[in-house]
């Protein structure tokens, strides 16, 4: 069965989100381009990783003399989306990703696979004809200063979170943390 593909070459909205109170929160890559809206979810760290990584890729094409890609050093003004997600329907959990640079197009290509893991097939997904979860993948080609508002966005989303414990550095639940509960 081929393998079903989600692909945005010029989105029109790409953001990490997220749905739930810190310490519950659902991380979302949600993606549109005209009426086409796909949401897959991921972890924290993966979308905080994303992140880091794409700001290297464009940091290390900055300093390409004359920047032939005109990348910015910073989240350009108009580019900047504090919105929240759209009610988010999970395509997939995201499981390997990858990230690339693709020099003809200057764009900053994410790559997003499921999970694959056979006890995930508790869902309303098709089976093939083996029972199996048809394959399928995100794909995500992004300008430059989307990616970079992209990486800005998703660093503030990944900070928002719980705090953390002073003395031990894990994060605080709202019902308290045992460093800080008091004494009985």
């Amino acid at each position: 069965m081929p393998t079903r593909v989600h692909e945005f070459a010029w989105p029109d909205r790409v953001v990490i989100g997220t749905i739930g109170l810190p310490g519950t929160r659902t991380f979302y890559l949600q993606v549109r381009a005209g009426r086409q809206i796909v949401s897959i979810a991921l972890e924290k760290q993966q979308s905080a990783l994303l992140a880091e990584k794409i700001d290297e890729i464009l940091d290390q094409l900055i300093t390409i003399e004359g920047n032939p890609f005109s990348v910015p050093t910073s989240t350009p003004i108009e580019l900047v989306d504090n919105d929240p997600l759209e009610p988010p329907q999970e395509q997939f959990r995201t499981g390997a990703m990858s990230l690339d640079w693709d020099p003809t197009t200057a764009q900053v290509v994410i790559e997003a696979y499921p999970i694959t893991d056979d006890d995930t097939d508790d869902n309303d997904e098709p089976l093939d004809e083996n029972g199996a979860i048809p394959p399928e993948m995100m794909l995500v080609r992004m300008p430059v200063g989307t990616a970079r508002a992209f990486a800005k966005r998703t660093r503030e989303i990944v900070g928002a979170g719980r705090p953390a414990c002073p003395l031990c550095g894990y994060p605080i639940d709202a019902d308290g943390h045992i460093c800080t509960l008091p004494e009985v």
